[in-house]
């Protein structure tokens, strides 16, 4: 099994799907996954912007696994070729060996080794904020009894992660001589660096809070700018701010709270990205679903790790009612790094795992 996945992973890393620039046709890298899947039924749908999807499907199968083709764009730390794959004792080394194309060479060696039924949904364009491929998919009505998602898990079934949220924000103050003593209150920056207090407050306050393993709201204030010089009281500043609740938080409901934290109200708000969590819904929706997704866990015999703090596309099928997980080979601290990998070890228990999920998937 591991031989035929490195093979396949050479070919995959070959392919330069960096994203940005997100310049991905329909041929290329889906071309070769076509060729390497025959008796399956092939759809290949362009959504414009280098954001393409294949949907690979054998027989009736119970369960559908996806993995993105998209990389990060490589760093210019890489110490070789970041497209040409290097194979060590213990280690691959090449352009989205770790995130995530080990688990696409997988999936094929897998598909190859078996003739169970099963269904695979390739994407392009997981790595943007302009992510079209699953919604796509999910227009149409399909029917599963559980999405497996892969992403670097440590060749472990993970159940729960966090949502993302990325927000703008502009806070609107009034110029001035900076001697005048209204610059307390009538500069943008004040009312941003108060707002900020409040709000690191605000997190700080909902430490307690924990679902399956994961504890608080992570929050980070990632860029404030605004005003002209010392001397001049600031007329305009913008913050950038990011946070990742847990499953059970509302996005809305923290946004608005963050939005009248004061002590002056910002002059515009404007949500940049959003990520649901995994599982989706309130906290009875979002434990059942968790508990589903460990039966699933446990019937397909794959060992069920911890809930992760990085956002993956599960979420997004958890929200349209599939029972979903995250299953892949490597590490998230590899993933886009320079010379990222992933361990062959881990590489082969995924596709074993694959067969053995393909194997168990007839309806």
């Amino acid at each position: 099994m591991l031989d035929y996945c490195l093979i396949h992973l050479r070919e995959l890393v070959s392919y330069d799907t960096q994203n940005p620039p997100r310049a991905i046709g329909t041929g290329g890298i889906f071309d070769y996954l076509q060729s390497q899947l025959p008796g399956f039924r092939h759809r290949v749908t362009d959504f414009g912007a280098g954001a393409v999807s294949l949907y690979s499907v054998r027989g009736k199968p119970r369960f559908l696994i996806n993995v993105h083709l998209d990389t990060v764009p490589a760093t210019p730390t890489w110490t070789r070729d970041p497209f040409e794959l290097l194979v060590t004792d213990d280690r691959a080394i090449g352009m989205g060996a770790c995130d995530i194309k080990g688990a696409a060479a997988a999936m094929v060696a897998a598909a190859r080794a078996s003739d169970g039924d099963c269904a695979f949904l390739f994407s392009s364009d997981e790595e943007a904020n302009d992510a079209r491929c699953i919604a796509g998919f999910l227009a149409e009505p399909r029917e599963f009894d559980a999405v497996l998602v892969a992403e670097p898990t440590k060749a472990q079934a993970v159940l729960a992660h966090r949502g993302i949220s990325s927000v703008r924000m502009r806070f609107a103050g009034r110029a001035g001589h900076a001697s005048g003593a209204s610059a307390a209150t009538d500069s943008a920056v004040h009312q941003a660096l108060r707002w900020g207090e409040r709000a690191l407050n605000h997190v700080e306050s909902l430490a307690h809070h924990r679902f399956g393993g994961l504890t608080g709201l992570r929050f980070n204030i990632g860029r404030v700018e605004g005003g002209i010089k010392a001397n001049v009281i600031a007329p305009s500043c913008e913050v950038r701010f990011g946070f990742r609740p847990l499953p059970t938080m509302s996005t809305d409901e923290l946004i608005e709270t963050f939005r009248m934290l004061g002590p002056t109200l910002p002059a515009e708000l404007e949500q940049t990205f959003f990520g649901a969590s995994l599982p989706a819904g309130d906290t009875a929706a979002a434990e059942t679903r968790r508990l589903a997704a460990r039966d699933v866990a446990e019937e397909l015999d794959l060992p069920i790790g911890n809930a992760v703090d990085f956002w993956t596309e599960a979420a997004l099928f958890s929200a349209a009612g599939f029972t979903s997980l995250v299953y892949g080979p490597g590490d998230i601290a590899q993933a886009h790094s320079a010379d990222e990998w992933v361990a062959l070890d881990q590489l082969q228990q995924v596709a074993e795992s694959y067969v053995r999920i393909i194997d168990h998937g007839r309806h």
